[in-house]
């Protein structure tokens, strides 16, 4: 994996230096956009992640294009008109959380585990072919109190199969994972009531995207340091 990032962005270094900023795009589901009741614009994730990115003295744009309720097959259809004509250096992809989700009625997700994974993979193909870093990222936990979903189930056991699928994912692709969904479930274990980094028991507080954002800085700051422009102190 070490060698993967070494060689991709012993490749983009040249093209990064000659630009005045470092765009990252942040693609995904409402978790992604972040903003709601009790959430600005400016507590999201991606905010809060370029604002410290910023603070380390790096000239770069983080620009949120996440969607509410969007799945994989969504996001495909819009890839290219929404994403790749930006010309964004990296792009983190994490969706799941409607992908498996069970409707009143139903008994099976909106999306099958299979067409879960196959979406993601041509997400990331065809972002690797547009010479674009992919950074795969799972779907946070539902906290205690969320519904359970159509078929009667709690619904972070169908959620986990997919983001087991997601795993294998990056695993097999060799792209960069941020797991935000075993994060997550170690903070539970830890005492952490999850509840509490919500609004709803499914989406993001100011708390909750904090607490994401610390978790991606982890990986992404080592990934973005090399590439990206160092702007005057």
């Amino acid at each position: 994996m070490k060698h993967f990032l070494v060689l991709f962005f012993s490749v983009l270094l040249p093209l990064a230096a000659a630009e005045e900023t470092f765009r990252i795009v942040t693609l995904g589901d409402s978790i992604t956009k972040g903003i709601r009741s009790g959430v600005r614009a400016e507590e999201t994730f991606s905010a809060v992640l370029q604002e410290a990115l910023q603070k380390e003295g790096l000239r770069l744009l983080v620009e949120n294009l996440g969607i509410g309720g969007e799945r994989t097959d969504q996001a495909l259809k819009r890839l290219e008109r929404n994403v790749l004509s930006l010309g964004p250096r990296l792009v983190t992809v994490m969706y799941g959380t409607n992908d498996s989700w069970v409707d009143a009625g139903k008994t099976e997700s909106r999306l099958t585990e299979d067409a879960y994974e196959a979406n993601l993979r041509e997400l990331l193909k065809r972002l690797v072919a547009a010479k674009i870093q992919p950074v795969l990222m799972t779907e946070p936990m539902f906290g205690e109190a969320n519904p359970k979903n159509g078929a009667g189930e709690e619904p972070n056991l169908r959620l986990a199969r997919y983001m087991e699928r997601c795993r294998t994912v990056a695993r097999e692709m060799q792209v960069p994972l941020v797991d935000h969904f075993s994060h997550w479930a170690d903070a539970q274990r830890a005492g952490q009531k999850l509840q509490d980094w919500t609004t709803d028991g499914c989406h993001p507080n100011p708390a909750g995207h904090a607490e994401m954002a610390r978790t991606i800085l982890k990986q992404l700051s080592a990934l973005v340091r090399p590439a990206a422009v160092t702007a005057p102190r």
